[in-house]
């Protein structure tokens, strides 16, 4: 059998769309670009009549804004709530801008200066010493050394002082190997190279990044969905796209990605579509967790019972999404549900009622 890739990165995904765009790209470009500033624009917010797809749900202005940032000697960083689609951002314009979206390093509290540098083959370095062949680069050594994007996801998840290696490398543009001699003791950034860092708002520590490594980056706010229907357009597209990919051959229900996203909108933002007030959760209510529910809604129905699933096998996951964080969050959905789906019209309202009732027993 073979087995195919989950997901591919997006130079990958968008080989066609890249080569078309380059073909007819004629105008001025950063040093070190595959496009120029234009083009890798279209490549993210797309364009339908040039067979562009949009890949990105958010303020053109923004996008450019980002792509200026990374044609200067500064670095990127995208802050925002979880599920804004920052590491979505970064990864299309890497892959417009160098071709390559794969130089990731993902911050965590593990995270150490080999996995962002470079690091030793250890029997190498053990019969021959340290060389070249003994080396084994990391992203960023990679990324300088190459003229290409690196993507940081996560920064402020790393202690300080590995987040503070970052400091030499924006700033001088050169990394330093003590262990060699020669030319290559210093790595030379080339052009093209440069980095997108992302930071989540909701994780403790976003505030703790030093000045000196702030004055590296322009920082870049990325916002939910604005607008609703482009919100249950995005949710019932990426749902469909992740249920074909799962092997589901049938529709789900429009009904059930419009009963996400108002459900999902009222509780991220304490507000309902008529105006009153609701109480906010303290999970992250984010389009990205609209379509992995919606996803999981559909593999349930299909792989259980043949059908795209149905308002209870939402209402079976719904529960641990929106309680993860808070256990105090299961009460408020509920008194939620309790008072607002009475007031909402449509079938997929009432079925939810009673699905959330009889899970959530006598």
């Amino acid at each position: 059998m073979t087995l195919r890739i989950q997901r591919p990165p997006a130079e990958e995904r968008f080989t066609d769309e890249l080569a078309h765009l380059a073909a007819d790209d004629t105008g001025p470009r950063p040093p070190g670009w595959r496009l120029t500033l234009p083009a890798a624009r279209t490549f993210v917010m797309g364009d339908t009549e040039r067979g562009i797809r949009p890949k990105y749900v958010g303020n053109p202005s923004l996008v450019e804004r980002s792509l200026v940032t990374l044609a200067t000697t500064r670095g990127l960083m995208l802050v925002g709530e979880p599920g804004t689609a920052k590491s979505l951002l970064s990864e299309l314009i890497a892959a417009a801008v160098s071709g390559d979206s794969t130089l990731t390093i993902q911050g965590g509290a593990a995270t150490t200066e080999d996995q962002i540098r470079y690091s030793w083959n250890y029997a190498l370095l053990v019969a021959e010493g340290p060389s070249t062949r003994s080396m084994v680069p990391a992203p960023m050594l990679r990324g300088m050394a190459e003229g290409r994007i690196v993507r940081f996801e996560e920064v402020t998840r790393c202690p300080l002082e590995v987040q503070d290696t970052l400091l030499s490398l924006l700033s001088e543009r050169v990394l330093a190997v003590p262990e060699l001699t020669g030319v290559d003791a210093m790595v030379y950034a080339r052009e093209g190279f440069n980095v997108i860092a992302t930071a989540n708002t909701r994780d403790r520590g976003v505030n703790e990044m030093s000045a000196a490594l702030k004055r590296r980056f322009n920082f870049e706010t990325v916002h939910p969905i604005a607008d609703f229907d482009t919100e249950v357009e995005l949710v019932r597209a990426e749902s469909a796209a992740l249920l074909r990919a799962s092997g589901v051959t049938i529709e789900q229900d429009p009904a059930l990605s419009e009963l996400l996203v108002t459900l999902f909108r009222d509780l991220r933002t304490g507000i309902a579509a008529d105006g009153s007030s609701v109480e906010r959760l303290s999970s992250v209510m984010s389009t990205a967790e609209a379509v992995s529910l919606a996803h999981a809604t559909g593999v349930r129905g299909w792989f259980l019972r043949g059908d795209a699933g149905t308002v209870a096998d939402l209402a079976e996951s719904l529960a641990g999404t929106a309680t993860k964080d808070n256990s105090e969050d299961a009460a408020r959905l509920h008194r939620y549900i309790e008072q607002r789906a009475s007031y909402r019209s449509g079938a997929v309202w009432d079925e939810l009622r009673e699905a959330h009732a009889h899970l959530a027993g006598p």
